[in-house]
């Protein structure tokens, strides 16, 4: 069968049974097709034909083209889960991804803000936006909570329970979990709840002036204006408040699989690059005040 049939059965194996986002579908089908270029032009389509050879020599390809290591290990992440596919639903024999390991890298840290930066951006926004409210509960629930924007852009209101202090996240492979909601959060969402007036149920909880529902360019163009005033980060994005919310967490003692559960991360060593930062952290401020640094 040629390849970009295959691709297209698994991809909407992926939306519709598997429930994956429409990113993340979206961004499958990007790496496929790019592969299955790859295949075409070297007259090697009939995904029962593909060798583990022919795989590494796009792998090659993509080594030759400057990609950085990070988007080749995503780019055969993909080929791997399409090949699993073809594989289990017997359109080859052999599945000849699956020996193929991903490029070494050494994996950057992330970046991370202060506390007092966060607070500084958060100031910014209370006194400058023409809605501050919202702009506040935005922020309070990416750090407050460590939630991912996509998690946050699909909250409805019967997601929040105040009472409970817990908010109910729908996230990364469509696994619902609990997460924590602090005191200091509580009275920010009060806030933008009485703004909103009586929604209930599956209503979402942020809309934007228009009454839609809050999507991640609106989140990310946001985050990027406020942290654009206080912080030289690279990244300006919404995600760097996730990162400091971990890093903080580690900081101040939190067990590293507590972490794990709040970020909703399905391995442990996912979690673990948090604990780097906080060591990195920690020789930072050894070198800068300790006499025998």
């Amino acid at each position: 069968m040629e390849i970009r049939e295959v691709s297209k059965k698994f991809l909407s194996d992926l939306q519709n049974l598997k429930r994956y986002s429409d990113n993340t579908v979206k961004s499958y089908g990007i790496d496929l097709e790019d592969f299955a270029a790859y295949c075409v032009e070297h007259d090697n389509s009939d995904i029962a034909s593909i060798n583990t050879r022919f795989i590494k020599s796009y792998l090659a390809v993509l080594n030759e083209r400057e990609l950085n290591k990070k988007s080749i290990s995503r780019k055969l992440a993909a080929i791997r889960s399409l090949f699993k596919y073809a594989f289990q639903h017997d359109y080859l024999k052999i599945n000849p991804a699956v020996i193929i390991r991903n490029p070494k890298s050494n994996r950057e840290l992330p970046e991370i803000l202060s506390p007092e930066v966060i607070l500084s951006a958060y100031t910014e926004a209370e006194i400058n936006a023409e809605h501050p409210e919202l702009v506040k509960v935005i922020f309070e629930l990416l750090y407050g909570c460590a939630i991912r924007v996509s998690e946050l852009c699909g909250l409805n209101r019967e997601d929040v329970d105040l009472s409970k202090m817990t908010l109910k996240v729908f996230g990364k492979g469509n696994k619902n979990r609990i997460v924590p909601v602090g005191s200091k959060s509580i009275p920010v969402i009060k806030d933008y709840l009485e703004i909103r007036g009586s929604i209930k149920g599956k209503e979402p909880l942020i809309i934007t002036k228009t009454g839609r529902r809050i999507h991640p360019r609106f989140v990310y163009g946001i985050i990027h204006r406020y942290l654009l005033i206080v912080s030289d980060v690279k990244k300006k994005s919404p995600h760097i408040l996730r990162h400091s919310a971990a890093t903080h967490m580690l900081d101040n003692g939190a067990d590293l699989s507590a972490v794990k559960d709040i970020l909703g991360h399905e391995n442990l060593s996912t979690t673990q690059i948090y604990t780097h930062v906080s060591i990195e952290r920690l020789k930072s401020t050894y070198k800068k005040s300790h006499p025998k640094s």
